[in-house]
């Protein structure tokens, strides 16, 4: 028996929205990424890191319009957010991990 997998249509206009959609989950991701991580080592002002969670937020937004544009599953969206969320959180848990081993090894 023959397994039937029946995926939605795309349309050829649709194209293009899901592209520049792709195309920004990453452009702000580097944005949240570099703004976060530069303000963290002290090589812009800390008021930077509210625009990096700005961001994060236009980030998480294009990530969900390109899972409704190619048709994915509801899970499929929930995990996107779970995985959204983890990364808003990530830089903090790395640069904590690294002052901690910073003040454990200063002597």
């Amino acid at each position: 028996m023959e397994t039937l997998s029946i995926t939605p249509e795309i349309s050829a206009h649709e194209f293009l929205p899901i592209f520049i959609s792709a195309t920004l989950v990453i452009i702000f991701g580097a944005l949240y990424a570099a703004a976060i991580t530069l303000s963290k080592m002290g090589f812009i002002p800390r008021k930077w890191s509210h625009a990096g969670y700005i961001f994060w937020i236009l980030q998480t937004w294009a990530i969900y319009d390109m899972a409704v544009r190619i048709h994915s599953n509801p899970f499929t969206i929930k995990i996107l957010i779970i995985t959204m969320i983890a990364y808003l959180f990530i830089p903090h848990l790395y640069f904590k991990l690294v002052s901690d081993i910073d003040k454990r090894y200063e002597d």
